[in-house]
């Protein structure tokens, strides 16, 4: 997953040229623009878009929900519920739509959590990281669990 690229859509193609197999992607706002050209030369993949703060004119949603590899998945960019102060209404969101792991982005930090069966993570920035490097975050989905990890650039 991918997040706050801010207008570095070269970091973007980058990171999907080298997460090759990723049979999913999901990018959680700010300048959704960046990857939507991008869909094109990733046939194979499926993407998964959101606007976030700084997304003015998008029509993509700023919250959602997926199934991949059979996990429920809520995704959203994180500034409609206040993701700066912490992730608690992001778990009570994620739990009300019966999923097993819970994205966002907006802080530019990168995080994983486990927190009451459910996994929580951030990949960071992609492009202006606030944590003292750019990073995305990627998830193995296997039958015998979930195994998120953030990928510094």
């Amino acid at each position: 997953m991918i997040s706050d690229s801010h207008k570095r859509s070269d970091v973007i193609e980058k990171i999907l040229y080298s997460q090759k197999d990723a049979k999913a992607v999901f990018f959680l706002g700010d300048c959704a623009s960046d990857i939507e050209d991008l869909q094109y030369l990733f046939p194979e993949k499926r993407f998964f878009i959101l606007s976030g703060n700084c997304d003015y004119f998008s029509t993509y949603p700023s919250t959602a929900v997926a199934t991949v590899g059979g996990k429920r998945i809520f995704y959203t960019h994180g500034h409609t519920l206040s993701v700066k102060y912490g992730t608690e209404r992001l778990l009570e969101a994620a739990k009300q739509n019966n999923c097993d792991i819970a994205l966002y982005g907006h802080t530019h930090i990168s995080k994983i959590l486990y927190e009451d069966g459910i996994y929580i993570v951030n990949p960071g920035s992609c492009s202006q990281g606030r944590d003292f490097h750019e990073s995305y975050a990627v998830i193995d989905i296997e039958k015998n669990g979930i195994m998120p990890f953030i990928i510094n650039i």
